[in-house]
């Protein structure tokens, strides 16, 4: 996108956002991660911690708000148009939003049941979008959690079709973050659901991360061929993003000390229970990077810019890692630290900017008249 073209955005959006309370100014705010409260033990840290920051490039900057009074917007992902399709998780709507912030309601999901972190999540535009017209869909039903897909005809979503079901669901934990890998499979993260055994059961589907066709059918090259498991040992992973190199990262969810940037593997085992953070010897893989869990609770993951992007809930910031070509997350740094409050979901645009949501309506949470938003953020 220009410059002109981001100036005209800019003044369109402030004209439909008239009758909301200001939303805060865009003007980043950077900081580094600080020390947690404690001297780390050699089992919780990894070898390079993410409190070296190191060097920075260029800020990024906030273009301004997309558009707002949304209810907890959950997934989001472009179609080949360069529209995006956002879910709602309270509400069940699923949302059609335009590079200059129009909004047009393209249906529900009526089977989704909000409670909780459960509800309408993830949303993926099939990789053959133009001849199946077909979106993916994560949500929790009142006995499972469950993959869906249906076809959007025009501006109408189509009643959807059950691709994966009987996923573990619970009041928290619940995972939820789907999107097709460059190798055409549908990847989907499960959380465990508040059980924490369950993330070591490879008969189980919660705590992993799948890997699927588009008919819900495993992967022919899983690691298992006759299971959709592709990692196990996770705690809550709520972000996917793939880099350059078409490695696969995964932002996850700590309990109460270290939250986690996995680089992950196919087979892989990330610990949980067994492990939080680092330490877990050669039965598990070590996380690249952890945070003290005030300063992420990480959801939304995405790649720009040769960098990683990792929405914070309660650290209430924009996280930015470097990743180098032998495959490693290094100087993360922070930005918008509380300036729009708890950050749900990150994602690249087509024009290569960030959108990011709010998730100040879910409960935990201080929402000004304004959220939730989309705002736009120039990398």
């Amino acid at each position: 996108m220009t410059r002109p073209a981001l100036t005209s955005l800019v003044l369109v959006l402030a004209a439909t956002t008239a009758c909301s309370d200001p939303a805060p100014a865009p003007v980043p705010s950077v900081t580094q991660p600080t020390d947690p409260t404690s001297e780390p033990t050699p089992s919780e840290s990894p070898a390079e911690s993410p409190r070296d920051s190191g060097p920075k490039g260029g800020d990024p900057q906030a273009v301004g708000t997309l558009v707002d009074l949304l209810d907890v917007p959950w997934g989001v992902d472009f179609l080949p148009d360069g529209n995006a399709v956002v879910t709602e998780r309270e509400t069940g709507r699923v949302l059609q939003v335009t590079p200059d912030g129009a909004l047009t309601r393209l249906g529900g999901i009526t089977a989704a049941v909000p409670q909780g972190e459960a509800g309408l999540l993830g949303v993926a535009v099939s990789p053959d979008f133009d001849t199946d017209q077909t979106l993916f869909f994560y949500l929790t039903t009142g006995s499972d959690n469950r993959v869906v897909s249906a076809r959007l005809d025009g501006t109408e979503l189509d009643a959807p079709t059950v691709v994966l079901d009987g996923i573990p669901a619970g009041f928290i934990h619940d995972g939820g973050r789907i999107a097709f890998g460059p190798d055409g499979y549908l990847y989907v993260t499960t959380g465990e659901t508040g059980n924490p055994e369950l993330a070591q059961d490879p008969d189980s589907l919660a705590g992993k991360i799948l890997r699927i066709t588009a008919d819900g059918e495993p992967a022919p090259d899983n690691p298992d061929p006759g299971s959709p498991v592709y990692s196990l040992g996770h705690r809550n992973v709520q972000g996917l993003a793939w880099d350059d190199e078409g490695r696969l990262w995964a932002s996850e969810f700590g309990d109460s000390t270290w939250d986690e940037l996995n680089l992950v593997e196919a087979g892989g085992n990330y610990g949980w229970p067994e492990v939080e953070g680092t330490g877990g010897g050669s039965d598990f893989i070590d996380p690249q990077l952890v945070w003290p869990v005030e300063e992420a609770s990480p959801s939304g993951l995405a790649y720009a810019d040769g960098h990683l992007w990792m929405a914070g809930l309660r650290g209430q910031r924009l996280w930015r890692i470097k990743v180098s070509a032998q495959g490693r997350a290094t100087q993360p740094t922070a930005f918008f630290t509380e300036d729009y409050g708890r950050l749900r979901t990150v994602v690249t645009s087509p024009d290569d900017q960030l959108w990011l949501t709010t998730s100040n309506q879910d409960g935990r949470g201080n929402p000004t008249k304004a959220d939730d938003r989309i705002i736009v953020i120039q990398p």
